[in-house]
Protein backbone atom coordinates (compact mmCIF):
# COMPACT_ATOMS: atom_id res chain seq x y z
CA UNK A 1 0.00 0.00 0.00
CA UNK A 2 1.10 3.53 -0.44
CA UNK A 3 2.09 5.52 2.60
CA UNK A 4 -0.24 8.43 3.21
CA UNK A 5 1.69 11.22 4.84
CA UNK A 6 0.81 12.23 8.37
CA UNK A 7 -0.17 15.88 8.48
CA UNK A 8 2.84 18.15 8.83
CA UNK A 9 3.04 20.39 11.89
CA UNK A 10 1.82 23.93 11.44
CA UNK A 11 3.11 26.64 13.76
CA UNK A 12 0.38 28.41 15.74
CA UNK A 13 -0.15 32.11 15.14
CA UNK A 14 1.50 34.50 17.63
CA UNK A 15 -1.78 35.23 19.40
CA UNK A 16 -2.64 31.58 20.02
CA UNK A 17 0.30 29.75 21.66
CA UNK A 18 -0.70 30.43 25.27
CA UNK A 19 -4.33 29.40 24.85
CA UNK A 20 -3.32 26.40 22.74
CA UNK A 21 -0.91 25.23 25.45
CA UNK A 22 -3.61 25.65 28.09
CA UNK A 23 -6.08 23.59 26.08
CA UNK A 24 -3.52 20.87 25.49
CA UNK A 25 -2.50 20.84 29.16
CA UNK A 26 -6.15 20.64 30.22
CA UNK A 27 -6.73 17.81 27.78
CA UNK A 28 -3.69 15.94 29.11
CA UNK A 29 -5.02 16.33 32.65
CA UNK A 30 -8.33 14.86 31.48
CA UNK A 31 -6.44 11.92 29.95
CA UNK A 32 -4.61 11.29 33.22
CA UNK A 33 -7.95 11.40 35.04
CA UNK A 34 -9.29 8.83 32.54
CA UNK A 35 -6.35 6.54 33.36
CA UNK A 36 -7.04 6.85 37.10
CA UNK A 37 -10.74 6.12 36.53
CA UNK A 38 -9.84 3.08 34.42
CA UNK A 39 -7.49 1.88 37.19
CA UNK A 40 -10.30 2.14 39.76
CA UNK A 41 -12.64 0.25 37.43
CA UNK A 42 -9.99 -2.43 36.89
CA UNK A 43 -9.66 -2.89 40.66
CA UNK A 44 -13.40 -2.86 41.32
CA UNK A 45 -14.90 -4.94 38.50
CA UNK A 46 -14.39 -8.56 37.62
CA UNK A 47 -15.98 -11.88 38.50
CA UNK A 48 -16.75 -10.15 41.80
CA UNK A 49 -17.78 -6.48 41.91
CA UNK A 50 -16.15 -4.70 44.86
CA UNK A 51 -17.51 -1.62 46.64
CA UNK A 52 -15.46 1.59 46.83
CA UNK A 53 -14.51 1.26 50.56
CA UNK A 54 -13.14 -2.23 49.89
CA UNK A 55 -11.22 -0.95 46.87
CA UNK A 56 -9.48 1.66 49.03
CA UNK A 57 -8.84 -0.82 51.83
CA UNK A 58 -7.61 -3.48 49.40
CA UNK A 59 -5.01 -1.09 48.01
CA UNK A 60 -3.84 0.65 51.19
CA UNK A 61 -4.11 -1.99 53.94
CA UNK A 62 -5.67 -5.19 52.63
CA UNK A 63 -7.17 -7.79 54.91
CA UNK A 64 -6.56 -10.94 52.90
CA UNK A 65 -9.14 -12.83 54.96
CA UNK A 66 -11.78 -10.50 53.52
CA UNK A 67 -12.82 -11.86 50.10
CA UNK A 68 -13.54 -8.44 48.58
CA UNK A 69 -10.27 -6.89 49.72
CA UNK A 70 -8.32 -9.98 48.67
CA UNK A 71 -9.89 -9.70 45.20
CA UNK A 72 -8.77 -6.05 44.94
CA UNK A 73 -5.27 -6.93 46.12
CA UNK A 74 -5.01 -9.67 43.50
CA UNK A 75 -5.98 -7.21 40.74
CA UNK A 76 -3.27 -4.63 41.52
CA UNK A 77 -0.61 -6.37 39.42
CA UNK A 78 -3.03 -6.78 36.52
CA UNK A 79 -3.99 -3.12 36.65
CA UNK A 80 -0.36 -1.96 36.80
CA UNK A 81 0.56 -4.18 33.86
CA UNK A 82 -2.42 -3.00 31.82
CA UNK A 83 -1.48 0.65 32.32
CA UNK A 84 2.18 0.03 31.41
CA UNK A 85 1.45 -2.11 28.33
CA UNK A 86 -1.26 0.25 27.05
CA UNK A 87 1.01 3.27 27.48
CA UNK A 88 3.90 1.48 25.77
CA UNK A 89 1.81 0.41 22.77
CA UNK A 90 0.20 3.84 22.37
CA UNK A 91 3.57 5.56 22.58
CA UNK A 92 5.18 3.10 20.17
CA UNK A 93 2.36 3.56 17.65
CA UNK A 94 2.76 7.34 17.70
CA UNK A 95 6.52 6.99 17.19
CA UNK A 96 6.15 4.58 14.29
CA UNK A 97 3.54 6.69 12.53
CA UNK A 98 5.77 9.73 12.95
CA UNK A 99 8.91 8.00 11.69
CA UNK A 100 7.29 6.45 8.63
CA UNK A 101 4.82 9.28 7.90
CA UNK A 102 2.29 6.48 7.52
CA UNK A 103 -1.07 6.83 9.32
CA UNK A 104 -1.58 3.06 9.13
CA UNK A 105 1.67 2.22 10.92
CA UNK A 106 1.41 0.35 14.20
CA UNK A 107 3.75 -1.81 16.30
CA UNK A 108 3.34 -4.65 13.82
CA UNK A 109 4.92 -2.57 11.04
CA UNK A 110 8.50 -3.35 12.08
CA UNK A 111 7.72 -7.06 12.56
CA UNK A 112 7.89 -6.78 16.35
CA UNK A 113 4.84 -8.90 17.19
CA UNK A 114 5.58 -11.59 14.61
CA UNK A 115 9.27 -11.67 15.56
CA UNK A 116 8.39 -12.13 19.23
CA UNK A 117 5.85 -14.84 18.36
CA UNK A 118 8.38 -16.76 16.28
CA UNK A 119 11.02 -16.62 19.01
CA UNK A 120 8.55 -17.81 21.65
CA UNK A 121 7.20 -20.70 19.60
CA UNK A 122 10.76 -21.83 18.78
CA UNK A 123 11.68 -21.65 22.46
CA UNK A 124 8.68 -23.75 23.46
CA UNK A 125 9.25 -26.28 20.67
CA UNK A 126 13.01 -26.82 20.89
CA UNK A 127 14.39 -25.21 24.07
CA UNK A 128 11.85 -26.56 26.54
CA UNK A 129 10.69 -23.08 27.57
CA UNK A 130 7.57 -23.34 29.71
CA UNK A 131 7.35 -20.31 32.00
CA UNK A 132 6.61 -16.66 31.33
CA UNK A 133 9.87 -15.62 32.97
CA UNK A 134 11.81 -17.67 30.44
CA UNK A 135 10.10 -16.61 27.24
CA UNK A 136 9.95 -12.93 28.12
CA UNK A 137 13.57 -12.73 27.02
CA UNK A 138 13.03 -14.88 23.94
CA UNK A 139 10.15 -12.65 22.86
CA UNK A 140 12.17 -9.52 23.38
CA UNK A 141 15.12 -10.93 21.42
CA UNK A 142 12.86 -12.00 18.55
CA UNK A 143 11.20 -8.60 18.41
CA UNK A 144 14.53 -6.76 18.36
CA UNK A 145 16.06 -9.00 15.67
CA UNK A 146 12.98 -8.72 13.44
CA UNK A 147 12.91 -4.93 13.75
CA UNK A 148 16.64 -4.69 13.01
CA UNK A 149 16.15 -6.88 9.92
CA UNK A 150 13.29 -4.69 8.68
CA UNK A 151 15.33 -1.52 9.14
CA UNK A 152 18.36 -3.07 7.39
CA UNK A 153 16.27 -4.18 4.41
CA UNK A 154 14.42 -0.86 4.30
CA UNK A 155 17.74 1.02 4.27
CA UNK A 156 19.08 -0.67 1.15
CA UNK A 157 19.66 1.77 -1.70
CA UNK A 158 20.83 5.35 -2.08
CA UNK A 159 17.67 6.86 -0.58
CA UNK A 160 18.09 5.01 2.71
CA UNK A 161 15.18 4.04 4.97
CA UNK A 162 12.26 5.74 3.24
CA UNK A 163 8.72 5.38 4.68
CA UNK A 164 7.52 3.23 1.77
CA UNK A 165 10.52 0.89 1.89
CA UNK A 166 10.16 0.44 5.66
CA UNK A 167 6.45 -0.33 5.31
CA UNK A 168 7.03 -2.88 2.56
CA UNK A 169 9.97 -4.51 4.37
CA UNK A 170 7.91 -4.71 7.55
CA UNK A 171 4.90 -6.25 5.80
CA UNK A 172 7.06 -8.83 4.03
CA UNK A 173 8.96 -9.76 7.19
CA UNK A 174 5.78 -10.06 9.25
CA UNK A 175 4.16 -12.30 6.62
CA UNK A 176 7.22 -14.55 6.46
CA UNK A 177 7.46 -14.87 10.26
CA UNK A 178 3.74 -15.61 10.67
CA UNK A 179 4.11 -18.38 8.09
CA UNK A 180 7.09 -19.80 9.97
CA UNK A 181 5.12 -19.77 13.23
CA UNK A 182 2.32 -21.71 11.51
CA UNK A 183 4.86 -24.18 10.14
CA UNK A 184 6.26 -24.89 13.61
CA UNK A 185 2.78 -25.29 15.12
CA UNK A 186 1.69 -27.66 12.34
CA UNK A 187 4.72 -29.89 12.84
CA UNK A 188 4.61 -29.68 16.67
CA UNK A 189 0.98 -29.80 17.72
CA UNK A 190 2.07 -30.38 21.34
CA UNK A 191 3.41 -26.81 21.37
CA UNK A 192 0.09 -25.23 20.47
CA UNK A 193 -1.59 -25.53 23.88
CA UNK A 194 1.28 -23.67 25.58
CA UNK A 195 1.75 -21.08 22.86
CA UNK A 196 -1.93 -20.14 22.40
CA UNK A 197 -2.25 -18.73 25.92
CA UNK A 198 0.52 -16.23 25.18
CA UNK A 199 -0.51 -15.55 21.59
CA UNK A 200 -4.04 -14.34 22.41
CA UNK A 201 -2.76 -11.31 24.36
CA UNK A 202 -3.51 -11.02 28.08
CA UNK A 203 -2.52 -8.91 31.08
CA UNK A 204 -3.79 -11.34 33.68
CA UNK A 205 -0.91 -13.80 34.04
CA UNK A 206 2.20 -11.78 34.91
CA UNK A 207 3.73 -11.21 38.34
CA UNK A 208 5.35 -8.14 39.89
CA UNK A 209 8.74 -9.77 39.42
CA UNK A 210 8.13 -10.24 35.70
CA UNK A 211 6.94 -6.65 35.39
CA UNK A 212 10.18 -5.59 37.06
CA UNK A 213 12.16 -7.44 34.39
CA UNK A 214 10.65 -5.49 31.49
CA UNK A 215 10.19 -2.13 33.27
CA UNK A 216 13.75 -0.87 32.50
CA UNK A 217 13.19 -1.48 28.77
CA UNK A 218 9.87 0.41 28.90
CA UNK A 219 11.47 3.36 30.68
CA UNK A 220 14.43 3.59 28.30
CA UNK A 221 12.09 3.30 25.31
CA UNK A 222 9.87 6.09 26.65
CA UNK A 223 12.86 8.38 27.21
CA UNK A 224 14.17 7.75 23.68
CA UNK A 225 10.72 8.36 22.19
CA UNK A 226 10.27 11.69 23.98
CA UNK A 227 13.81 12.68 23.03
CA UNK A 228 13.00 12.08 19.35
CA UNK A 229 9.85 14.23 19.38
CA UNK A 230 11.36 17.35 17.79
CA UNK A 231 13.08 15.29 15.10
CA UNK A 232 9.81 13.57 14.21
CA UNK A 233 8.15 16.98 13.85
CA UNK A 234 10.80 17.86 11.28
CA UNK A 235 10.44 14.51 9.47
CA UNK A 236 6.70 15.20 9.06
CA UNK A 237 7.68 18.10 6.78
CA UNK A 238 9.63 15.74 4.51
CA UNK A 239 13.18 14.41 4.60
CA UNK A 240 14.65 17.20 2.49
CA UNK A 241 13.07 19.93 4.60
CA UNK A 242 14.10 18.16 7.81
CA UNK A 243 17.69 17.93 6.59
CA UNK A 244 17.60 21.63 5.68
CA UNK A 245 16.45 22.37 9.26
CA UNK A 246 19.56 20.68 10.59
CA UNK A 247 18.03 17.37 11.63
CA UNK A 248 20.08 14.21 11.17
CA UNK A 249 17.34 12.05 9.67
CA UNK A 250 19.20 8.75 9.97
CA UNK A 251 19.93 9.36 13.64
CA UNK A 252 16.35 10.37 14.43
CA UNK A 253 14.94 7.31 12.67
CA UNK A 254 17.45 4.98 14.35
CA UNK A 255 16.69 6.30 17.84
CA UNK A 256 12.96 6.32 17.17
CA UNK A 257 13.05 2.77 15.83
CA UNK A 258 15.05 1.66 18.89
CA UNK A 259 12.43 3.30 21.13
CA UNK A 260 9.63 1.50 19.28
CA UNK A 261 11.44 -1.83 19.53
CA UNK A 262 12.05 -1.45 23.26
CA UNK A 263 8.46 -0.41 23.95
CA UNK A 264 6.81 -2.96 21.68
CA UNK A 265 9.21 -5.78 22.45
CA UNK A 266 8.81 -5.45 26.21
CA UNK A 267 5.02 -5.08 25.99
CA UNK A 268 4.58 -8.02 23.61
CA UNK A 269 7.00 -10.17 25.62
CA UNK A 270 5.05 -9.90 28.86
CA UNK A 271 1.47 -9.56 27.56
CA UNK A 272 1.51 -11.22 24.15
CA UNK A 273 0.68 -9.57 20.80
CA UNK A 274 -2.16 -7.11 21.54
CA UNK A 275 -3.33 -5.49 18.34
CA UNK A 276 -4.81 -2.15 17.28
CA UNK A 277 -3.86 -0.11 20.38
CA UNK A 278 -0.80 1.34 18.64
CA UNK A 279 -2.87 2.10 15.53
CA UNK A 280 -6.00 3.63 17.05
CA UNK A 281 -4.63 5.62 19.98
CA UNK A 282 -2.33 8.03 18.06
CA UNK A 283 -5.21 8.93 15.72
CA UNK A 284 -7.44 9.72 18.70
CA UNK A 285 -4.66 11.73 20.37
CA UNK A 286 -3.91 13.69 17.19
CA UNK A 287 -7.46 15.08 17.20
CA UNK A 288 -6.61 16.95 20.42
CA UNK A 289 -2.92 17.72 19.96
CA UNK A 290 -2.45 18.15 16.25
CA UNK A 291 0.82 16.81 14.80
CA UNK A 292 3.13 18.24 17.52
CA UNK A 293 4.88 15.13 18.91
CA UNK A 294 5.85 16.88 22.13
CA UNK A 295 2.15 16.71 23.03
CA UNK A 296 1.14 13.75 20.89
CA UNK A 297 3.44 11.32 22.69
CA UNK A 298 2.17 11.90 26.27
CA UNK A 299 -1.43 11.95 25.02
CA UNK A 300 -0.86 8.64 23.24
CA UNK A 301 0.69 7.07 26.32
CA UNK A 302 -2.17 8.08 28.63
CA UNK A 303 -4.93 7.24 26.15
CA UNK A 304 -3.28 3.87 25.44
CA UNK A 305 -3.24 3.03 29.14
CA UNK A 306 -6.88 4.06 29.57
CA UNK A 307 -8.00 2.14 26.47
CA UNK A 308 -6.28 -1.12 27.39
CA UNK A 309 -7.54 -1.04 30.98
CA UNK A 310 -11.08 -0.27 29.80
CA UNK A 311 -10.92 -3.11 27.26
CA UNK A 312 -9.74 -5.49 29.98
CA UNK A 313 -12.64 -4.47 32.24
CA UNK A 314 -15.11 -5.01 29.39
CA UNK A 315 -13.66 -8.46 28.76
CA UNK A 316 -14.14 -9.38 32.41
CA UNK A 317 -17.70 -8.08 32.62
CA UNK A 318 -19.30 -9.43 29.45
CA UNK A 319 -18.39 -13.07 30.17
CA UNK A 320 -18.64 -13.27 33.95
CA UNK A 321 -17.61 -15.39 35.78
CA UNK A 322 -15.24 -16.20 32.88
CA UNK A 323 -13.42 -13.52 30.90
CA UNK A 324 -12.51 -12.58 27.34
CA UNK A 325 -8.81 -11.87 26.90
CA UNK A 326 -7.96 -8.23 26.29
CA UNK A 327 -6.30 -8.96 22.94
CA UNK A 328 -9.66 -10.16 21.58
CA UNK A 329 -11.51 -7.10 22.93
CA UNK A 330 -9.03 -4.63 21.42
CA UNK A 331 -9.36 -6.42 18.06
CA UNK A 332 -13.14 -6.07 18.20
CA UNK A 333 -12.78 -2.37 19.03
CA UNK A 334 -9.93 -1.64 16.65
CA UNK A 335 -11.11 -3.36 13.46
CA UNK A 336 -14.00 -0.92 12.76
CA UNK A 337 -11.74 2.03 13.57
CA UNK A 338 -9.13 0.67 11.18
CA UNK A 339 -11.73 0.55 8.40
CA UNK A 340 -12.74 4.14 9.13
CA UNK A 341 -9.10 5.24 8.93
CA UNK A 342 -8.78 3.48 5.59
CA UNK A 343 -11.82 5.31 4.23
CA UNK A 344 -10.65 8.67 5.53
CA UNK A 345 -7.10 8.36 4.22
CA UNK A 346 -8.25 6.85 0.89
CA UNK A 347 -5.36 4.41 0.96
CA UNK A 348 -4.84 2.65 -2.37
CA UNK A 349 -3.21 -0.66 -3.17
CA UNK A 350 0.08 -0.60 -5.04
Amino acid sequence: MTTAAVTAPVAPSPGRPASLRRRRATGLAVCVAAVLLACVASLAFGSRVVAWPDVVAGVLHPDLDDIAQAAVHSRITRTLLGALVGAALGLAGAVMQGLTRNPLADPGLLGVSSGASFAVVCGIAWLGVSSLTQYIWLAFLGAAVAAALVYAVGSIGREGATPLKLALAGAATSAALVSMVSMVLLTRTDVYDTFRFWQVGSIGRASLGEIGQVLPFLLVGAVLAVGSARGMDAIALGDEVATGLGQRIGRVRALGALAAVLLCGAAVAIAGPIGFVGLVVPHAARRFTGPDHRWLLPYSATLGAALLLAADVVGRLVARPQEIEVGIVTALIGAPVFLMILRRQKVRDL
